[in-house]
């Protein structure tokens, strides 16, 4: 059973200095990778896989390092393209072309379908029992106008 009492860090230094004199207190930079932390509470052999995976591919010294991402993105090669100054290579199409406001084309010149368009998609499926509540005796003239409308939207 574990005692309350002082316990020793096992830091380089159990505190930091003031001012220049202050000095890291984790380890810093100087040690060699990072602990291997497996998760527990998944399938039986789940834990050894993981283990060994990352014993494979040790993580550098601190999470938040420059060099890891670096060396990740060593090998990629940016695609060249205009740069930034150049002039429009279609200087008669608007910048707002396919936005929601502006000039040019609206979105429907995307070929994206409005949520309008897709909520009266879903309801279609639902015409036919509808169209036979509205033909039937008492029911009410909101519900005939509704089914107009919608079998006008849909063009039948």
């Amino acid at each position: 059973m574990a005692s309350g009492g002082y316990r020793q860090p096992s830091s380089p230094a159990p505190a930091s200095g003031p001012g220049s004199l202050s000095k890291r207190t984790d380890g810093g930079p100087a040690d060699s990778k990072q602990p291997i932390r497996v998760p527990t509470g998944g399938a039986y052999g789940d834990a050894t896989q993981l283990q060994q995976t990352e014993q494979g591919a040790p993580m550098g010294a601190s999470a938040g390092g420059d060099a890891a991402p670096l060396g990740l993105l060593a090998g990629l090669q940016v695609p060249a393209g205009p740069a930034f100054s150049a002039a429009s290579q279609r200087p008669d199409v608007p910048v707002t072309d396919g936005a929601a406001s502006g000039l040019g084309a609206g979105p429907e010149a995307l070929g994206i379908p409005s949520q309008q368009d897709q909520d009266m998609q879903a309801l279609s499926a639902y015409l036919p029992v509808l169209e036979a509540k509205a033909n039937q005796p008492g029911a009410s003239a909101a519900l005939r106008n509704a089914i107009r409308s919608i079998k006008g939207y849909q063009g039948i």
